[in-house]
């Protein structure tokens, strides 16, 4: 790292009077992960790194060389409104690597990264917006969550039925302090269940700010004393959690609905073997109430893929908060672009055949993907997987399909 910039950092630390730093990272399920080190070592993490043991972490390949090292990206730092306004906590989101160097290869992070570049590099900027959905509970008097809606609220409802309404202002409010860009927020369909509405950013931005997002929404719970739910389907009789991904791209006027559609038809080729990196657990395909089928439209908010024409985007509508960010976003550009450069038309793929319903069906789709093997590194594909199969062998024998969502519900920091 160049001395200049490394300088600027130590004195934004003084200025700023942080005193612990934070450097943030994530499995290959999206997991967020952390080390807290003083303020004092960070001119050595942004040098040299910060050493881990990934072999005690079940989302890290079981690599053999479980010696790994964090390097804060400078791009990411922030001050996390949360802590102490005196003493502060900073936080970095890292890369990965080797102990001589070399990219970690489950570093779903600098995979994203090194997408966009190359991306950039040809020519192709795309954006990414997302709304996301999620339910607030009740705790018991011991503090733990309960399957209890905050309230009984429904879609867009108004205080003081709806109670949602502090919380999310907390959220956002939050938002805006770390940086991340909002541009709506209210009660969805279920009971407690809300929504938060992103403004559009690039891949990795958009990436970070979710992962940055799930972890505000437990804080700003827990400190209202309640619990935050990213669960797909937390509630079997109520409305699903999911996750609405656009992918836009800047074009001139007279070529945006042409490239709209371009990218429509790449994506609806590769939903069906990306599925399982977007409803990565088996409690994803418990929120799949009715069928979920290959096709496109233009006015149809339930659709699978909505075509916005006059801004050039695509509005992906099968993920859910269980995914991880980092790869959702990698595999639906990659798909898209697959659209553009090929000109791909969608109804050439909208065959009307249903999504996956179960888990395992999603891995075994994606296991004969060379499309999603050209951009996860081999080593990575086949963990993930592999992890995969064994959630649903466990939940299968359990009979339980939220067995394994509970390793989905990121702990407040």
């Amino acid at each position: 790292m160049e001395s200049a910039l490394k300088n600027r950092i130590m004195e934004y630390m003084e200025e700023q009077d942080v005193v612990f730093v934070r450097l943030a990272f994530c499995d290959i399920f999206g997991q967020l992960k952390n080390i807290s080190i003083s303020v004092g070592s960070l001119e050595h993490a942004l040098e040299h790194g910060i050493g881990f043991n990934a072999a005690a972490i079940r989302g890290f390949l079981n690599v053999e060389d479980s010696d790994l090292l964090l390097f804060p990206d400078p791009d990411t730092m922030t001050i996390l409104p949360w802590r102490p306004s005196e003493e502060k906590v900073a936080r970095f989101f890292c890369d990965i690597r080797y102990t001589d160097g070399r990219p970690f290869e489950g570093d779903v992070r600098f995979l994203l990264k090194t997408y966009e570049k190359k991306l950039h590099e040809s020519g192709t900027d795309l954006r990414v917006r997302t709304d996301c959905e999620f339910y607030l509970f009740k705790l018991d008097s011991e503090g733990n969550p309960t399957d209890i809606p905050m309230d009984k609220a429904s879609y867009f409802e108004v205080a003081p039925i709806d109670k949602g309404e502090d919380i999310r202002r907390d959220i956002c409010l939050t938002m805006d302090r770390m940086g991340i860009g909002h541009s709506a927020s209210y009660h969805e369909k279920g009971p407690g269940q809300n929504e938060i509405r992103f403004t559009a950013s690039g891949l990795l931005e958009a990436a970070d700010n979710m992962i940055s997002f799930k972890d505000i929404v437990k804080v700003c719970a827990n400190r209202m004393g309640l619990f935050a739910s990213f669960l797909p389907k937390p509630l079997f009789t109520e409305n699903g959690s999911g996750i609405a991904i656009s992918i836009s791209k800047e074009e001139p006027e007279a070529t945006r609905s042409k490239t709209a559609m371009e990218m429509a038809g790449g994506i609806l080729r590769r939903i069906e073997e990306t599925t399982i990196f977007l409803n990565p657990i088996a409690n994803s395909y418990e929120r799949f109430d009715t069928p979920q089928t290959v096709s496109y439209g233009f006015g149809n908010q339930q659709i699978l893929v909505k075509v916005h024409p006059e801004d050039c985007r695509v509005k992906v509508s099968s993920a859910d908060p269980s995914c991880n960010p980092y790869l959702a976003f990698l595999l639906l550009a990659g798909a898209a672009v697959e659209g553009i450069v090929g000109q791909l038309s969608p109804n050439d793929f909208s065959t009307g055949n249903p999504l996956p319903d179960t888990m395992i069906d999603a891995v075994r789709i994606a296991e004969k993907s060379e499309f999603t093997k050209t951009l996860i590194p081999e080593v990575l594909f086949d963990g993930f997987l592999r992890a995969k199969k064994a959630d649903w062998e466990e939940s299968s024998l359990s009979g339980d399909p939220m067995l394994k969502a509970k390793n989905m519900e990121f702990p407040v920091t």
